[in-house]
């Protein structure tokens, strides 16, 4: 079986784990958190990190700490992952959706302002697949209506736009650890900001909001968020071979684009726009409407001969759970809704190798052929 992600844990992870458990510190008391907290935040450019359970919940704590709350409107792309959805409906507020570029697969930036009013309070910028937003637009429009960005980089870790990191250029922003991130810590998230302000609320949300001068007293309502000092572990030993990491990312897309260049009724990811080099997060395929097979019919395929594969987002106008709350009756995004019938990925974590990439790109080329 080939899977759709492997991660590799082959640096000073089983080192770092030893010393927590010998030391005891295991819980979110230990050192290692504040160090990759202090590491993640410098590395992309903000002043505090906030070390949280996984990237769902670092979106919700971002939204609570922006005041984001009943009534109120975020921006978001259709094409991503219910997450982004989900932490504004459950601050009371609704996502309004855009659609996507058919070249980027990221929110189309020319589409946001037609979808301001006066209860929007903050876009949220979610860097899929790879690839970068396109930022400056995205600024110039916050600047002009006085609104928050939320940049989700979950996908993201070291991706730049032009010459700045993913996530450090939102009054917040958030990164997911999953084990197919590039950095994972198992499960795990973080959130990052230059606010102090929004820092010191972030930390309180993430603990239960206990009064700093007095536990078990509150004045607000948090939630147990904290990462422990053993996932924290990960992620300290993972950061020492960051450049390495996306590297082999940057490998593992081209070797594919160059098996798969040419592929008939396919559209490839972009290597490059005029503002971003594509990291290859996951390398994904979608195919022509027009064409005989659909995603589901190669996966199916591709699965018979043990190779996994991941489809892509399910656009959230089209969500069965937002259809029964009465929203998007009237949306059309009719990129999002070809992408998300017609693309999936193939196996694209670190942990893959040259012959196993060769094996999946023979495979996907005969079944075109």
């Amino acid at each position: 079986m080939i899977p759709v992600n492997t991660p590799t844990l082959d640096g000073n992870e089983k080192k770092y784990l030893m010393k927590c458990i010998e030391d005891g510190w295991i819980s979110s008391e230990g050192p290692y958190v504040k160090q990759f907290e202090e590491q993640f935040a410098a590395y992309v450019g903000h002043r505090y990190g906030i070390a949280v359970t996984n990237g769902t919940t670092a979106l919700d704590i971002a939204i609570k700490a922006l005041g984001i709350t009943q009534d109120d409107e975020v921006i978001i792309p259709t094409f991503t992952i219910i997450s982004c959805a989900s932490s504004v409906v459950l601050a009371g507020a609704k996502p309004v959706v855009v659609d996507c570029d058919i070249k980027t697969w990221n929110m189309d930036v020319k589409k946001i302002e037609e979808k301001i009013t006066k209860k929007t309070k903050a876009i949220m910028a979610v860097h899929i697949y790879g690839l970068a937003v396109d930022m400056d637009p995205l600024l110039a429009l916050t600047k002009k209506y006085n609104l928050k960005i939320i940049e989700d980089s979950a996908q993201a870790h070291g991706l730049k736009y032009k010459d700045k990191m993913c996530g450090s250029m939102g009054d917040i922003a958030t990164f997911s650890f999953y084990p197919n991130k590039h950095i994972t810590t198992g499960e795990g998230g973080m959130i990052l900001t230059s606010s102090k302000e929004l820092a010191d609320k972030c930390a309180s949300y993430r603990n239960l909001c206990f009064r700093p001068e007095q536990r078990f007293v509150h004045d607000e309502l948090g939630t147990n968020a904290r990462m422990t000092n053993i996932q924290a572990a990960l992620g300290v030993a993972q950061m020492e071979s960051i450049d390495a990491r996306l590297k082999r990312k940057r490998q593992i897309g081209l070797m594919y684009r160059e098996l798969l260049q040419g592929l008939p009724g396919v559209q490839l990811p972009l290597d490059k726009t005029d503002y971003c080099t594509n990291l290859y997060w996951v390398f994904g395929l979608v195919i022509n409407d027009d064409h005989k097979l659909t995603a589901l019919d190669v996966m199916k395929k591709l699965g018979s001969e043990q190779i996994g594969t991941r489809p892509f987002f399910f656009s959230m106008h089209e969500q069965p759970v937002f259809k029964k709350m009465g929203w998007y009756k009237d949306i059309s995004c009719p990129v999002s809704e070809k992408i998300s019938r017609q693309g999936f990925y193939l196996p694209s974590g670190l942990g893959i190798k040259d012959q196993e990439i060769a094996t999946v790109a023979k495979s996907v080329s005969k079944i075109f052929s």
